[in-house]
C-alpha cells in the first residue's frame, strides 16, 4: 500500500473517532432528552453519560425538568355584572413526562396559555366586581385545578397559579377610590366620636368618684366632731357623778351644803337674771351678807330675801 492509502485510511480512521466522540452525549443535572431512533421514540435519556448510535439515533427534545414560570399577558374578561376587566396571570410547572411533553400536545406552552385564558373567562363570569376583586385564592385555585388535569396528558404538573392583576376600568377604579376614601372618613369619625365619648365617661367617673371622696370626707369629720362632743359629755357627766360620788361618801355637813348652795345662785347671778328668789334655808350662813354686797350691783339684778322665815336674823345682815 503507498503512502497516498495510508493517508486515506488515516483520515478515515480519524473520521470514525470524530463521529464516535461528537455522538457521546453527557445529560445535566434536571434534564432529559427524548431520542427517536429512525423517526420513531426510542427512549429518554436521564442524567448522565450516553452513547447515540451514529446516524440512527437522533436527540428530538431537550428537556428541563426545573420548575418554570410564564407570565402570560393580561386578558380581557367580563364579570357577571358586564364589567370588562383585564386580568394577567402568573403560571408555575413542572414536566414529569419529557416523552409526553414533546409528543402530547404541539407548542406545549402556548396551549397552557390559551386554557388559563378560557378558564379564567367561565371563572370570572359566574362572580361580580366585588366578588372578584376579594376572590383571588378561590379563583387561583379553579385555574389551578383546571389546568393541572388538561395538562397531566401533556406530562405537565401545574404547581400554582396567581393572578398577578386585576385591572378595572378607569372610571370604576375611580368610584372605587371615592368608596375608599368615604369609608375612612366615616371610620375616622367614628374613632372620633368614640374617643370623646370615653374622654366623657372617664371625666364623669372622675367627678362621681371625686364627689363620693368629698362626701365620705364630710361624712367622717362630722362622725369625729360627734364623737368628740359625746366623750366630752360623757366625760363631764362622769366628773359630776364623780363629784356627787365624793360629796356622799364625805357626810358633808349642812353648812357645807347651804354653802354650795349659795355658789349655785353666785353662778345664776351672772347679770342675765332680772330676778334671784334666795331660799330661807340658806339665809342663816355666816357670810351671807358679803356675798349679797358682790351681788348687789347697779346693774345687777334685784334680790329678794324671803324673811319670813328667819326674822331674827335680818338685824345682823343690816350690821355687817
Amino acid at each position: 500500500m503507498d503512502l497516498t492509502g495510508y493517508i486515506v485510511l488515516l483520515i478515515l480512521i480519524v473520521f470514525i473517532i470524530a463521529i464516535l466522540i461528537s455522538n457521546i452525549k453527557v445529560v445535566p443535572q434536571a434534564h432529559a432528552f427524548v431520542i427517536e431512533r429512525l423517526g420513531a421514540y426510542q427512549m429518554t435519556w436521564d442524567t448522565g453519560l450516553h452513547f447515540k448510535v451514529p446516524f440512527i439515533d437522533k436527540i428530538s427534545k431537550k428537556v428541563s425538568l426545573k420548575e418554570q414560570v410564564i407570565d402570560f399577558p393580561p386578558q380581557p374578561v367580563i364579570t357577571k355584572d358586564n364589567v370588562t376587566m383585564q386580568i394577567d396571570t402568573v403560571v408555575y410547572f413542572q414536566i414529569t413526562d419529557s416523552k409526553l411533553y414533546a409528543y402530547g400536545v404541539e407548542r406545549p406552552l402556548s396551549a397552557i396559555e390559551n386554557l388559563s385564558a378560557t378558564t379564567l373567562r367561565n371563572i370570572i363570569g359566574e362572580l361580580e366586581l366585588d366578588r372578584t376583586l376579594t376572590s383571588r385564592d378561590v379563583i387561583n385555585a379553579k385555574i389551578r385545578t383546571v389546568l393541572d388535569e388538561a395538562t397531566d396528558a401533556w406530562g405537565i404538573k401545574v404547581n400554582r397559579v396567581e393572578l398577578k392583576n386585576i385591572i378595572p376600568p378607569r372610571e370604576i377604579q375611580e368610584s372605587m377610590e371615592k368608596q375608599m376614601k368615604a369609608e375612612r372618613e366615616r371610620r375616622a369619625q367614628i374613632l372620633t366620636a368614640e374617643g370623646k365619648k370615653s374622654s366623657a365617661i372617664l371625666v364623669a367617673e372622675g367627678e362621681k368618684e371625686s364627689a363620693i371622696l368629698r362626701a365620705d370626707a364630710a361624712k367622717e369629720t362630722k362622725i369625729r366632731e360627734a364623737q368628740g362632743e359625746a366623750e366630752a359629755i360623757t366625760l363631764v357627766q362622769q366628773a359630776l357623778a364623780t363629784g356627787i360620788k365624793m360629796l356622799n361618801e364625805s357626810n358633808p355637813t349642812d353648812k357645807v351644803i347651804e354653802l354650795k348652795s349659795l355658789e349655785a345662785f353666785e353662778k345664776a347671778a351672772d347679770g342675765k337674771a332680772t330676778k334671784i328668789i334666795i331660799p330661807s334655808e340658806i339665809q342663816s350662813l355666816a357670810g351671807l351678807t358679803t356675798s349679797l354686797k358682790e351681788l348687789v350691783v347697779d346693774d345687777a339684778p334685784k334680790v329678794e330675801v324671803n324673811s319670813a322665815t328667819v326674822p331674827n336674823q335680818q338685824p345682823a345682815a343690816k350690821g355687817q
